[in-house]
């Protein structure tokens, strides 16, 4: 079968592996039909994401059907279904797993990181991973993974409808923000440096749309929450600035969700955490909850999908699509391999 293998060295080749064997107790096979590449992805081909394995098969956001299953399966999960699949591993063991926030495990291996991904045309996994993606077409489930990390970070936010939330990034991990925040209630301002971005962001539910590198940021902030700031920032983007605009704009008492890794020390002034009694929070990959959350969301059929999808290509266009990536880090949303 056909897979894609990055190395740190921007390369990237289409290689054959063995098919897998048919599933053993408590697993199923399943046959991918769209999987994205995602910002952890592009870093990895930059040579610049130090967690992944070198090489690595990449992929975790995941559009699949089942081809088979084996014993001890439960019955609900049926060859032939559209799912998706949490592709996080929690150890059991550490705080987060004793806490039951499986998400944060300490010792997490995520598909396509710490171990080789999805990006084949096959794969078996442990039943306990494989989420129902309801109605939803493949090429839609293939968008799900990156939103719950968005939902997630409202659910550590504990955003509620009488919340002024401001998202910095409007990628798909802001945009997942932005819908469960609206969906919440609250009234969402999506920030971001793309007025094209931005105005899907509009689209998805934001209120005001912020950009944040020809607008003076904290003028606007102060006008559109008569003078108080937001209640809520989510952190979206992994950057020094972001990181100081989060804390500096957020309003005195209010929460702060950080999403996005910086890649390199930031600066803070700590004494807006005392003053403003902040609660400071990060916020790691997703629950199931958030995945069903995304599915139930998407059935409703008011998601701009295509608007979403930047891409569809077949695996051999990988290397070309990825070094194009590269050299436009600002204009993509997904990009999907159709296998």
């Amino acid at each position: 079968m056909k897979a894609i293998q990055i190395t740190h060295s921007q390369e990237l080749n289409v290689i054959e592996m063995d098919m897998p064997q048919a599933p053993s107790q408590g697993e199923v096979l399943l046959k991918l039909q769209y999987v994205g590449f995602c910002g952890s992805d592009i870093n990895t081909f930059m040579g610049r994401n130090t967690m992944a394995l070198n090489p690595v098969i990449p992929g975790h956001e995941v559009g699949a059907v089942i081809e088979a299953v084996g014993a001890g399966v439960p019955e609900n999960l049926k060859p032939g279904m559209v799912v998706t699949c949490n592709p996080y591993t929690n150890c059991g063991k550490c705080a987060s797993c004793r806490n039951q926030r499986v998400n944060a495990c300490e010792h997490n291996e995520t598909l396509g990181v710490q171990r080789n991904g999805a990006m084949k045309e096959y794969i078996v996994l442990p039943w306990e991973k494989i989420i129902p993606a309801g109605s939803l077409t493949p090429k839609v489930t293939a968008l799900v993974e990156p939103m719950s990390v968005g939902f997630h970070a409202v659910s550590r936010a504990q955003v509620t409808d009488i919340d002024v939330v401001m998202v910095i990034g409007c990628g798909m991990v802001g945009m997942g923000a932005i819908v469960r925040s609206t969906l919440r209630g609250a009234t969402v301002i999506a920030a971001d440096i793309d007025d094209e971005k931005l105005a899907l962001a509009k689209k998805m539910g934001a209120a005001y749309a912020v950009n944040t590198k020809t607008e003076d940021v904290h003028q606007r902030l102060q006008e559109i929450t008569g003078g108080f700031g937001p209640d809520v920032v989510i952190e979206a983007v992994g950057s020094v600035p972001t990181y100081q605009m989060a804390v500096n704009e957020v309003a005195f008492t209010g929460r702060v969700a950080c999403i996005g890794y910086a890649k390199s020390e930031v600066s803070l002034q700590t004494k807006y955490f005392v003053q403003k009694e902040l609660d400071i929070r990060g916020s790691r990959n997703a629950q199931p909850s958030d995945f069903r959350a995304v599915i139930n969301y998407m059935e409703r059929g008011t998601c701009p999908v295509d608007e979403l999808i930047t891409r569809i290509i077949k695996p051999e266009e990988a290397l070309a699509t990825m070094r194009w990536w590269s050299e436009n880090p600002g204009k993509v949303f997904r990009i999907l391999v159709e296998f």
